[in-house]
């Protein structure tokens, strides 16, 4: 169990690792004015839906009974249809800066819908640990020197705020599905019911689109968040959903605008200094404290052995 949970930790690492990269490199997408926010969403769902598509026929298949299809289906509008689209128009209507705030709601969010759906105990160490993290995380936005001065609009804050509940909804009432089947077999369905879903939204966008327009950088910028934003992170997400409670997956949220931080100071445009070390031990801090703190399982072990 401990190779196991080393696993899903390495794995929900290397998938927020690369959100936090997705958050600014999208919004330069977005701010070429080349690229709708609707048109970038359905590269990510039909991109990632080849992707998942084509390695699944070099994998062992998987049986998926209909009434499972059907669930797949419900889970894909929860944590990816819904998540993506509400998040990507969201950030064009609002500041990389207010979307990353934002995503500090989602372990709070989590922990709450996890007690309601699969019983998890919202024990203390888990309340405090949520915070710690929330506090580093804040901590770390609030000194940033490398802040976007775009507008700010309650719109979007709200449809990022709405893209972090959906996503909730998607780790707590879908953890015992998802569990049940190997990521490239619960993605490649699931990723296939989004993009159908996607086309009459999405369309339009798409085919307005002037490709002979876009310049080359902004191409590799989509590549980056389709294969890698996308395709890869969703391919390791499950890995940790197997294993690990919803709520410490969600707590990897707050690696997001630390990744962010790091970067800015990678490319000299910000200085590395206590305060970012601080936040920084705040947030794995806290990611520690809610991995001690007892799963509904290990409670209801305890008390059988008293």
């Amino acid at each position: 169990m401990e190779d196991k949970n080393f696993k899903g930790h390495a794995a929900l690492f290397t998938a927020y690792l690369i959100f936090g990269l997705n958050t600014p490199i999208s919004k330069v997408v977005l701010s070429s004015g080349e690229v709708s926010a609707m048109a970038l969403t359905f590269y990510r769902f039909a991109g990632a839906l080849a992707l998942f598509w084509i390695i699944s026929l070099f994998t062992k298949k998987e049986h998926v009974p209909l009434r499972d299809i059907f669930f797949l289906l419900i889970a894909s509008l929860f944590g990816i249809l819904l998540n993506q689209m509400l998040f990507i128009i969201g950030l064009s209507l609002t500041s990389p800066i207010d979307a990353s705030v934002i995503t500090t709601l989602s372990p709070v969010l989590t922990m709450i819908l996890a007690a309601f759906f699969l019983g998890e105990p919202i024990t203390w160490k888990k309340v405090i640990g949520v915070f710690i993290g929330a506090a580093g995380a804040l901590l770390l936005i609030q000194n940033s020197n490398t802040v976007g001065h775009g507008n700010t609009n309650l719109i979007g804050n709200l449809l990022c705020i709405s893209s972090s509940l959906s996503f909730a909804i998607y780790l707590t009432a879908f953890k015992k599905l998802i569990s049940r089947y190997s990521p490239i077999t619960s993605m490649k369905w699931m990723f296939l019911f989004a993009t159908i879903f996607s086309v009459p939204l999405c369309g339009n966008d798409v085919v307005a689109v002037n490709y002979l327009a876009i310049p080359f950088d902004i191409y590799l910028r989509i590549a980056f968040v389709v294969v890698f934003a996308t395709f890869i992170s969703y391919l390791f997400i499950p890995i940790g959903q197997k294993v690990l409670r919803p709520t410490v997956l969600s707590m990897y949220n707050y690696l997001q605008p630390i990744v962010s931080s790091l970067v800015a100071v990678a490319l000299g445009l910000d200085v590395f200094g206590l305060t970012k070390g601080a936040a920084t031990f705040l947030v794995f801090l806290g990611v520690y404290v809610v991995t001690q703190s007892k799963s509904r399982a290990q409670i209801e072990a305890e008390k059988q052995q008293n």
